[in-house]
């Protein structure tokens, strides 16, 4: 069994904060089709309560987080555009260690957004 898992951390840039109450999906990518692993939340830090994809269902292959930044910035207060500029934000990543923790996070902005391999 592997011992790798998977995790984010939102940051909301603009605010200087975590981006707490942002859902997100985790889905699982095989060629043009993908199937959907689960639907978390993010917490009051900007993390999910649980692992994205805890060590017991970790594999490699290619996975899909979808941010959806604009129903959290919409909540958040943020100056409505129609439509925003940025919605959903899907990132698609490739695991190829089964024993390494892989770090997704998203530092995010009304009109922009970065991610990288964290630890």
């Amino acid at each position: 069994m592997a011992d790798g898992f998977l995790t984010t951390h939102v940051l909301d840039t603009a605010r200087g904060g975590p981006a707490a109450g942002m859902a997100i999906d985790l889905y699982r990518v095989n060629g043009e089709s993908r199937a959907h692993i689960r639907s978390l939340t993010t917490n009051a830090d900007g993390r999910t309560d649980s692992r994205i994809l805890p060590a017991d269902e970790f594999t490699t292959g290619t996975y899909e987080l979808v941010f959806h930044a604009g129903a959290y910035l919409d909540a958040s207060g943020t100056p409505a555009e129609n439509p925003r500029f940025l919605d959903v934000i899907p990132i698609r990543f490739g695991i190829s260690e089964e024993d390494s923790h892989y770090h997704v996070p998203l530092l995010l902005s009304p009109f922009g957004y970065s991610t990288y391999r964290g630890s």
